[in-house]
């Protein structure tokens, strides 16, 4: 009897925090931000300066494409410079920005395969300007890009995210699905206060209030944390966008995923100290929702599922048989879209986000016993484009 009780605790408990991390989350950020209301400074006369960084390694099949892009944005050039780091690429990418050094364009070479965060820390030691924006390489901007993000700092802003949006070549509709799920949910997050992480493809930084990171952490997330912690807000801008074709195989996007997840574990266990609500009440709630509570889905999804099929068989009834026959049915949906995915069919975005959800969930697994195991990712490998 004792154990029926504790089954059906886990069962309604797990079920709760799956609705919360989902549902219940966006709405209270929604309600909280109707009280939310400030006031913007008055527009600023003069432009800052501004730092393009762009990461790269062995990217000779598209950073000719990235450098034309940058080149082409509208900023006043006499305020704007551009910077590739190199992270001891070894094919031609060091040769075709270095063909570039004559419009501006300005390669850092850093030796020794130290990874992205630790080579962003490198180069924007060295550079003197008001902004920094960080880029990948095969993250291509918006004409007004570089205008739109920095159009957002105020004095008490201390970094601003862009928005990324996908192609989607290969026809991964639950991927769009997802980030305009994400896309609202920063939204709000911006309207309530500050962005809970950042997005590697743009986001930008004051100079002055660049935190330099420990190179085994994730930079867009650890960054914002960091830059929270010191005070200052983080803000989101829609306007400011870039484009990215997701070209990889579906093999390739589920390790993209584990090693994003990895990273990101090993960095929010350096931050638990932002859960307190003593420091920020409403960023404490944003932080253990959007974070802690929302990564660990994977394991709330596991013990209402465990719970159910456990309590379906002991006890019955039609509300328990309902519930299991549902989540049979989506995990079932999920097997057969990837199966379509691997063989190369369009299944659409209905049987595709069942599948684009449980390959979240399995790559957060993942990376939660990564952690558990003391296991992390530094660097990165770029994809055959």
């Amino acid at each position: 009897m004792i154990g029926t009780y504790v089954l059906y605790a886990i069962l309604a408990a797990s079920f709760l925090l799956i609705i919360h991390v989902n549902m219940l989350y966006p709405f209270s950020l929604k309600a909280l931000s109707l009280f939310n209301q400030t006031e913007d400074e008055p527009h600023r006369d003069q432009l800052p300066t501004v730092t393009l960084i762009i990461a790269a390694y062995n990217e000779e099949d598209i950073i000719e494409k990235k450098l034309k892009n940058s080149l082409g944005l509208e900023y006043p050039p006499e305020k704007y410079e551009i910077v590739v780091f190199s992270d001891a690429s070894t094919d031609r990418t060091d040769e075709i920005v270095s063909s570039y050094s004559g419009l501006g364009v300005d390669l850092c070479r850093i030796e020794g395969r130290v990874g992205k965060t630790e080579c962003q820390n490198r180069v924007v030691d060295m550079v003197d300007t008001d902004i920094v924006v960080f880029s990948d390489a095969n993250s291509m901007y918006d004409k007004k890009a570089i205008k739109e993000i920095v159009s957002s700092f105020q004095s008490n802003v201390g970094c601003v995210v862009g928005e990324l949006r996908y192609t989607n070549p290969n026809d991964m509709e639950g991927e769009s699905v997802y980030w305009k799920y994400e896309q609202w949910l920063k939204n709000l997050e911006s309207a309530t206060g500050s962005l809970v992480a950042g997005n590697g493809s743009i986001y930008a930084v004051k100079k002055e209030s660049y935190v330099p990171l420990d190179e085994e952490v994730t930079s867009d997330l650890a960054e914002v944390l960091e830059i929270v912690r010191n005070g200052e807000y983080v803000k989101y801008n829609s306007s400011a966008f870039a484009f990215e074709e997701l070209e990889e195989t579906i093999n390739e996007e589920i390790n993209r995923k584990k090693r994003i997840a990895t990273r990101s574990f090993n960095t929010i266990v350096k931050y638990t100290d932002l859960i307190s609500p003593f420091n920020n009440i409403t960023f404490s709630y944003k932080f253990l929702s959007r974070t802690i509570l929302r990564w660990l889905l994977p394991i709330w999804l596991i013990l209402f599922f465990a719970s159910n099929l456990i309590l379906s068989i002991s006890r019955g009834g039609l509300v328990l048989y309902t519930l299991l026959t549902l989540q049979i049915i989506f995990y079932c949906t999920a097997l057969f879209s990837h199966g379509l995915n691997k063989a190369g069919r369009n299944v659409g975005p209905v049987l595709t986000f069942p599948y684009y959800f449980s390959l979240i969930n399995y790559a957060l697994l993942v990376g939660a016993w990564n952690l558990i195991n003391k296991q992390n990712v530094v660097t990165w490998e770029t994809v055959d484009r």
